[in-house]
């Protein structure tokens, strides 16, 4: 006898949130490919941060390309644009395209899993855990009923400007055309448009359905199907059920910002700082005079970081620290150093550029090369989540944005050659690319 999924359900008035129906609705279970909402939710999320964009060639990776059916069939190395992975995820339920999402956004498909369960803490999801992006079956990849009903609440207020992919029967994935895996339902019952289906054998067959009839809307979900014909007839079933319990003019409730809380490292992905230039010219410096017996003060560094202006702090996020302060002492600049310091547009005036992190080279003349980018900007940001990522060895590292013909090349430096090889293998191993560079 084959085995049943345990089931389970939930309908809501999608307008107020009030539950209008739940069965075993807080019982953990598998989720299948209704993770991708979760996916797709960060995806939405990091575009409009300015984290990434729908015009992005994202390289498709061999875990990705790896990945099982249901796929479009990516291949390794190939690129292609965020925005067909996005339509592939959503209406194909391809894995391949939902494992690339997520490795383009955060590096490695451990550390989106990392983000999917920070963005569902702050969405109020409180009984779901993330191991993957894709939701094939993985030990404590758990979700419920009702915290998948809330988030395809959330992807209808949270992005409307993305919605309507939901109802798309067929949609151009950049190497193929694919089609809706939520059709009939969408073709069977007046007023659907959205929102995922979801089916391993271990889940059973998925559903978070969204419909729509005049002023009332409402969103039903089944965990537990035993085949995509009778989870669609209970699905039906609810939302009539949604529809005869909903009030006719009730008003809208727009939930709450998502409240992020930063990890204890300060590994926040919608935190970000840089390196600012600061031009100042002195009026008068006095010599300070030193105490009896006291040695000289240090010299003091000063490093300002800030917001880049198109990146937005949500409400509930956590800005950066505005001031780093460093004590080192600055040795007397070198003739052929004096050029570089004066202002060429103020006489007199010291141009100073400031840097995250006092130079302690000691001889260290090696490196490591992270990739090539369009902007100054996303080397800057790659330096940073890399060098959290692998912290153990990037620690002592100096991050240096270097423009060169065809984009900016996103480096550390100030390492011995031993530190550079062994932080390449360490990064290659979390399938980041990673090249070593020589003296000179």
């Amino acid at each position: 006898m084959a085995r049943t999924a345990p089931y389970a359900a939930m309908v809501i008035d999608a307008r107020t949130g009030e539950v209008l129906h739940a069965s075993n609705a807080d019982t953990r279970l598998h989720p299948a490919s209704l993770t991708k909402m979760m996916t797709l939710y960060i995806a939405f999320e990091a575009v409009r941060k300015g984290e990434i964009s729908l015009d992005t060639k994202v390289r498709i990776s061999s875990l990705a390309a790896s990945e099982p059916p249901s796929k479009i069939g990516l291949k390794a190395g190939q690129r292609i644009e965020l925005r067909f992975l996005i339509r592939a995820a959503a209406i194909k339920s391809a894995n391949d395209a939902a494992t690339a999402i997520g490795e383009a956004i955060e590096g490695s498909e451990a550390a989106f899993a990392r983000r999917m369960n920070r963005t569902a803490q702050a969405l109020g999801m409180s009984r779901t855990t993330f191991k993957n992006a894709h939701g094939l079956t993985e030990a404590g990849h758990l979700s419920t009923a009702s915290d998948m009903t809330k988030l395809g609440r959330r992807l209808l207020f949270d992005y409307p400007q993305y919605y309507n992919l939901f109802s798309r029967k067929t949609a151009d994935a950049g190497i193929r055309e694919v089609n809706n895996t939520n059709r009939r339902l969408l073709n069977d019952y007046p007023g659907a448009d959205g929102i995922k289906t979801g089916y391993t054998s271990a889940a059973g067959f998925n559903l978070v359905a969204s419909a729509v009839r005049g002023n009332e809307r409402v969103i039903a979900t089944v965990f537990g199907g035993r085949s995509s014909a009778a989870r669609n007839a209970k699905v039906a079933e609810l939302l009539n059920l949604g529809f005869k319990r909903a009030p006719s003019n009730a008003p809208t409730k727009q939930p709450a910002p998502p409240e992020y809380v930063a990890e204890a490292t300060g590994n926040d992905p919608t935190l970000k700082g840089k390196t600012i230039r600061l031009v100042m010219a002195p009026q008068k410096s006095p010599r300070p005079q030193h105490r009896p017996g006291a040695a000289a003060p240090a010299a003091v560094v000063v490093a300002a970081a800030e917001r880049p202006p198109e990146a937005e702090v949500s409400r509930g996020e956590t800005a950066p620290e505005s001031l780093i302060v460093a004590a080192a002492p600055i040795p007397p600049p070198r003739p052929d150093d004096l050029a570089s310091l004066q202002d060429q547009g103020t006489p007199g005036a010291l141009k100073l550029e400031v840097v995250t992190r006092v130079s302690t080279s000691g001889g260290r003349h090696y490196g490591i090369n992270v990739g090539k980018f369009a902007s100054k900007y996303e080397a800057e940001r790659v330096l940073l989540k890399t060098a959290l990522v692998e912290i153990g060895t990037l620690d002592d590292a100096l991050r240096k944005v270097v423009s060169r013909s065809g984009g900016f090349e996103a480096n550390f430096v100030g390492m011995t050659e031993d530190m550079a090889q062994l932080a390449c293998r360490r990064l290659e191993a979390r399938r980041i690319s990673c090249t070593t560079l020589g003296p000179g």
